[in-house]
């Protein structure tokens, strides 16, 4: 099985590739949908939040009331913060047990808005975002969900900016807008990065098939994400060769290497699955770790 963190900013066009994903195999884990599910009338969660917000969140039929609540947190990061402190972990636990749910050769996407902004992104195998500039998103939001401009530009300046998101993404899928009467590219994108990489690295890491080393030589944000997806999920690790091929590291620990796309490579060595990984990383376990 193989994890994708799919993210991007409001009105980016997240729920396209999502559905556009699922047409082609993939299963979804919607972080929405699931956020809404762990507050929904008479859970835990619902009574965590009202015990932090006040008996004003909640609507007459016992649900949260969002928009109550919207209120209260949008424009205050102190009551976004604590919100986000209750619910966050709660999606997290239930998007784990989603993804475990699924067959043992799936490619589960979830679909995250706040991935950049929980500091998630390492914790997945690959990271996918959708990228629409935020004047074109504001637009969207106007234009198609009926906001107002300020409401829309609050919405949007909540969220990590463009160059966060763009940092994070192993692959960036634009969706700008379009003229009128061009075909929009954006399902060709799809399909291709289904074809050419999901697939292909679902598939690598279910048989323990390293990805082919791309040729050319790593860049600095591939290094980053590399080491940042190392130190999440096997504790510190030690960079041992720095702008090379391949990239090479020291892991104090095996811990979720696997978990990240990593098949073993050799006696104590460890290589990403990832076909388009445009760093050849090498990961040696010290000995005696486990």
């Amino acid at each position: 099985m193989l994890r994708v963190g799919l993210t991007g900013g409001i009105g980016a066009g997240k729920s396209t590739v999502s559905r556009l994903l699922v047409q082609l195999g993939a299963v979804l884990v919607d972080a929405d949908v699931v956020a809404r599910e762990v507050v929904a009338a008479g859970t835990p969660g619902l009574a965590a939040v009202v015990a932090e917000f006040g008996p004003a969140v909640v609507a007459p039929d016992g649900s949260l009331d969002r928009p109550a609540l919207g209120r209260v947190v949008f424009g205050d990061a102190g009551r976004r913060a604590a919100l986000n402190a209750i619910v966050h972990p709660l999606v997290a636990a239930r998007r784990a047990e989603l993804a475990a749910a699924a067959p043992a050769d799936a490619v589960v996407v979830e679909d995250v808005p706040l991935l950049v902004e929980t500091g998630a992104a390492p914790t997945y195998p690959l990271v996918v975002v959708v990228d629409a500039g935020a004047a074109e998103r504001e637009r969207r939001l106007v234009s198609d969900r009926g906001m107002d401009a300020p409401a829309a530009r609050a919405r949007i300046a909540a969220q990590a900016d463009d160059e966060e998101r763009r940092a994070a993404a192993d692959v960036l899928l634009p969706n700008p807008r379009r003229d009128p009467g061009v075909p929009d590219p954006l399902p060709g994108l799809v399909g291709r990065l289904w074809r050419e990489r999901l697939v292909p690295f679902e598939e690598g890491t279910r048989t323990g098939r390293p990805g082919a080393t791309p040729e050319g030589r790593p860049t600095g944000g591939d290094e980053r994400r590399v080491l940042a997806r190392l130190e999440r999920a096997a504790g510190p690790a030690r960079l041992t060769a720095t702008g090379t091929w391949p990239l090479r590291a020291v892991v104090s620990a095996e811990g979720a290497l696997a978990g990240l796309g990593y098949v073993r490579a050799g006696r104590g060595r460890w290589a990403s699955a990832d076909p388009g990984c445009a760093v050849r990383a090498e990961v040696r376990v010290e000995a005696g770790a486990r």
